[in-house]
Formats: C-alpha cells, sequence, structure tokens
C-alpha cells in the first residue's frame, strides 16, 4: 500500500472508532483482558499524540527523548479527545513530505513509516472496539479491507515479529511458517526461524506448517485477537502456536 491509502485507512477506520457509542464505553473487549472500550479510545488516542509529537519534533529527535503524549480524558469526553487527536496526527501525515526524515521503531527513518504503523495501530484497535460493542448486544464488526489487512500481516511478519525475535525459543530455530491468505494474493508469506532472527520472504514456499485464512483472519490472530485453532493449519500445529505465543508484542 502507498503512503496515501494508508493515511485514507488511518481516516477511515480512526472515524470509525470515533463513532463508538459512549454509552458502551464501560464494555469489556472480549479479545483483550481487563480492557474496556474505553481504554480502546483512551489508548490508541494518546499513541496518536505521541506520534504527532515524534513527527513535529523533527528528524533529530529520538523516540525516547519526545515529550510524553498527555492521556486523554476519562469519561465520554474520551470521544471528542480521541477525534482531535486522530486529526492533529491526519494533519501532521497529510500536510508534509512523507519521505521526510523521522525517528521510527527501527531506528532513522521517514514518515512513512508512521502513516503505515498508525493505520494498522487503529484497525486492529477499532476491532477491539466494535468486538466490545458487539459483545454487549450491539452490531458485529465491520470487516477489515482485505489490502489492508494483508499489509497488516505484512507489517507484523517484517516489522513486529522481529521485534519480539529475543523472545523467540530455540525450538523454533530451523522451522518455518507459511501464511497464506485466501482472499488476496497480496497476503502470503514465508517465515524462517533460526539463531539469527525471522526471515521473512513474499510468495509460496515449503514449511513446517501452512497457516491459511482470509487476510483479516490472519491479521487478528497475528494480533492474538482471534483464535489460531479457527485457522486451516496443515503440518506442525504446535509450530504455529509456539510462534503467536512468542510474538507478544
Amino acid at each position: 500500500m502507498t503512503p496515501d491509502e494508508h493515511v485514507a485507512v488511518l481516516r477511515a477506520e480512526g472515524m470509525r472508532l470515533a463513532a463508538m457509542p459512549p454509552d458502551a464505553l464501560g464494555a469489556p473487549v472480549p479479545t483483550v483482558p481487563g480492557w474496556t472500550l474505553e481504554r480502546v479510545i483512551r489508548h490508541t488516542g494518546k499513541v496518536h499524540r505521541w506520534v504527532t509529537g515524534v513527527l513535529a519534533a523533527g528528524p533529530g529527535a529520538t523516540l525516547a527523548g519526545s515529550a510524553d503524549a498527555p492521556p486523554l480524558p476519562h469519561g465520554p469526553g474520551c470521544l471528542p479527545a480521541y477525534r482531535e487527536s486522530l486529526d492533529a496526527l491526519l494533519a501532521e501525515l497529510s500536510g508534509s513530505d512523507v519521505d521526510r526524515a523521522a525517528p521510527t521503531l527501527t531506528g532513522p527513518g521517514t514518515a512513512r513509516f508512521w502513516a503505515r504503523r498508525q493505520a494498522h495501530e487503529v484497525t486492529v484497535h477499532r476491532v477491539d472496539a466494535a468486538d466490545a460493542v458487539h459483545a454487549a448486544g450491539g452490531r458485529p464488526p465491520a470487516p477489515v479491507d482485505p489490502r489492508c489487512a494483508a499489509d497488516g500481516v505484512d507489517e507484523w511478519a517484517r516489522l513486529m515479529l522481529p521485534r519480539a525475535v529475543p523472545q523467540i525459543p530455540n525450538t523454533l530455530h530451523g522451522k518455518s511458517v507459511h501464511l497464506h491468505g485466501t482472499d488476496t494474493p497480496d497476503a502470503e508469506l514465508l517465515l524462517a526461524f533460526g539463531a539469527d532472527g525471522v526471515r521473512v520472504e513474499a510468495g509460496h514456499g515449503r514449511s513446517t506448517v501452512a497457516i491459511r485464512g482470509t487476510a483479516e483472519d490472519l491479521l487478528l490472530t497475528m494480533w492474538r485477537r482471534r483464535p489460531l485453532a479457527a485457522l486451516e493449519m496443515v503440518g506442525d500445529a504446535d509450530v504455529a502456536r509456539r510462534m503467536i505465543d512468542a510474538a507478544r508484542i
């Protein structure tokens, strides 16, 4: 996906999050123990504020040195405060060159890193929020666009999974996982684990275990929002379970 597409996803999914019903703020999130709809909104809004501050600080800033973002208010006021945080981030990403230098989670990079990271941040948390509303008697979550979900799976594999490498057990070394999205050709990756980390390649290949499902189901399962058992697996399913257990970000 292009940075413009990431910003469009951030806007669309963020607006969905901002439109959550105020009377459901206390609803628990079924897949994130201890979280409520209000906590999802306040967390996501604070992350938006933090990223806006990182980008505004310029390329010489460090993530550790960036000012801590102020929290969003408790109660119904968190919803308009979230919308303000979203709008500020969108203005920061839309109003300037996405190729300008910026600190990222992996070191020096560009602002386009944050367009992608925040698009998927808000997508997963919008599903969290919608799950809470649905469990409280509301409508089911709206589907995630397959291309967006496929891009999110790619980001998880190339960014988030390597960040968890120190936690990956030795029992995964020499093993491989094939992620196969069934509704879009963009969601097919081969993950190979070794003592030096994880190697990620696009496309099809032989693996210890293959995991098949829609791009949305793959994305939400990798982020521990849906049960791995609900996906089709061919091969050593225990390898898939150990990977998910190790990838706690």
